[in-house]
């Protein structure tokens, strides 16, 4: 049977300084039907034409002006499923290595159901090649997305069978078509940060799976293109999760996860920037926080019930 096509999408902002090693890792990778495209999302550092001279053969897909994460791999989406007609797109980052095998192993669990809609594999730190970054996301009781499983840990195969996750980060991720048709891309409010969380959410309610798999594996050097505390990204943090969980839980549920979210990871980190002089951050975490309020009213996703019990002040 011939492999099903597979388009590798990778997302680069201003980052001509990465794209070598990701690009050489995903070329050189044993799967045999393939080909990789480049988002350029605005970039200003002459990516376009670093493309068109060194790397002439791959696909090159130009936004003249950034769309944001969520955006800019939509693009890169309606690209691979509508006119290169693939089966399956790996979604993934230009700050990674990728494993030779990569694209058959996460290949292979997508083709096992077809409700398989998201594929991924073991994220190790680039710094510490034998230390996991990710592998899969905890599920939370209250705030349903938990963090990172294996974060820190070292991989002794502690972690080597193929299982289902409740949620995964889109660091790479396998995406079939049926759930893109069924389903459709990211939500582009979520300009980046839980873009993935949103996504999976909507897919899970359709019926679709995330699996891991142990055999697919990249390196991943982290925040490269936004910096890990960047105001920006607090913003996002604030705002974003908070969104996707009023536009999914019931009102008992999400009064439990608000007044969790409010205390540690807008107060509590608010207080500990402000601390550290970084004025600017406190301000986009409340910022964020604001900023979601604001869309959960004006979107008909909050009522008064989403804040307090019977009428009384008992989260």
């Amino acid at each position: 049977m011939k492999d099903p096509k597979v388009t590798v999408l990778i997302l680069s902002y201003n980052g001509k300084h990465l794209l070598d090693e990701v690009i050489t890792s995903y070329r050189t990778n044993t799967y045999g039907n393939f080909d990789i495209a480049v988002i350029d999302n605005g970039s200003t550092d002459g990516t376009e034409e670093y493309i068109a001279r060194k790397y002439a053969e791959l696909k090159l897909l130009r936004v003249e002006k950034n769309r944001g994460y969520s955006g800019g791999f939509n693009f890169g989406l309606e690209y691979a499923f509508c006119e290169n007609k693939s089966d399956f797109v790996i979604i993934t980052n230009n700050d990674v290595k990728a494993d030779n095998n990569v694209i058959k192993e996460l290949v292979e669990i997508a083709q096992a159901d077809d409700r398989n809609g998201f594929v991924t594999g073991k994220v190790y730190f680039y710094e510490r090649p034998k230390i996991f970054q990710t592998i899969g996301l905890i599920y939370d009781p209250v705030k349903i997305n938990g963090g990172h499983i294996g974060w820190g840990e070292e991989d002794r195969g502690q972690y080597d069978e193929v299982t289902e996750r409740h949620f995964a980060d889109d660091v790479f991720m396998l995406v079939s078509r049926k759930l893109y048709e069924e389903v459709g891309g990211y939500d582009i409010e979520f300009v980046l940060q839980a873009e993935q969380f949103d996504w999976q959410f909507r897919a899970k309610k359709k019926g679709f799976k995330i699996m891991y798999t142990p055999y697919a594996k990249i390196w991943h050097k982290d925040s490269m293109t936004i910096g890990r505390n960047s105001p920006s990204k607090s913003y996002y943090d604030s705002r974003n999760p908070m969104i996707v969980l009023m536009k999914y839980l019931e009102p008992d549920a999400f009064r439990r996860y608000f007044w969790l979210h409010i205390r540690k990871d807008i107060i509590r980190p608010s207080l500990v920037n402000l601390k550290n002089s970084r004025i600017d951050i406190s301000i986009k975490i409340w910022e964020g926080f604001v900023s979601a309020i604001q869309w959960g009213f004006n979107n008909n996703k909050l009522t008064i019930k989403h804040f307090i019990k019977d009428g009384s002040w008992n989260p």
